[in-house]
């Protein structure tokens, strides 16, 4: 058990960090707007960007199977650590084919959107509580994401605050699987 929870939170750190590899961007030279491009844009400027992302989805890749230890055992508790596994390769997916980035970005919200929902369903009261705030705010940028990209407005902005949100929200998860008591298994 304590394994588990060491690796999951070192992959889940590993994750997160790497999936912010975007805020490089305002260090190297990239010629992407941050308020105009949207982050995805970046994957087509230094190969750095593509790099961190196919860190992080293997990262999260790896994550799921020591989550999957560390939950209760049931269905929704699963759900949780196989969508993280769903977004590492979803993850992986968009670094080795960044012109489809819009497909990719948002088929992230969606197995996000699932995880988190999984969440709710078997946290416990505290940690729910911000699985639901974590909800809407991610469908709250989902939704000004599809807005901007309508607009044609600040859709470098959406894209970036959308990223911050999920790598919060996964340092959330990991933090939640590092500290939490040891799972309840169903009686045989």
């Amino acid at each position: 058990m304590r394994t588990a929870r060491i690796a999951s939170a070192l992959l889940i750190g590993v994750a997160v960090l790497a999936y912010s590899g975007w805020l490089l961007e305002f260090f190297l030279p990239t010629g992407v707007s941050p308020v105009q491009d949207p982050a995805e844009a970046l994957l087509g400027g230094p190969p750095v960007f593509r790099i961190l992302l196919a860190v992080s989805g293997v990262a999260f890749l790896l994550a799921g199977p020591p989550l999957h230890r560390l939950g209760p055992v049931q269905w929704s508790a699963r759900l949780s650590s196989i969508s993280v596994s769903a977004f590492g390769v979803v993850v992986l997916l968009q670094a080795a084919y960044p012109e489809r980035s819009d497909v990719w970005s948002s088929l992230l919200s969606v197995v996000l959107v699932a995880g988190v929902i999984s969440l709710i369903l078997w946290w416990p009261p505290g940690w729910r509580a911000l699985a639901v705030a974590g909800l809407v705010i991610v469908m709250a940028t989902w939704l000004a994401v599809v807005l901007a990209r309508q607009l044609d407005t600040f859709e470098g902005v959406f894209t970036r605050l959308q990223l911050v949100v999920r790598a919060a929200l996964y340092s959330i998860g990991g933090a939640y699987a590092f500290v939490k008591p040891a799972p309840r298994h169903a009686h045989r």
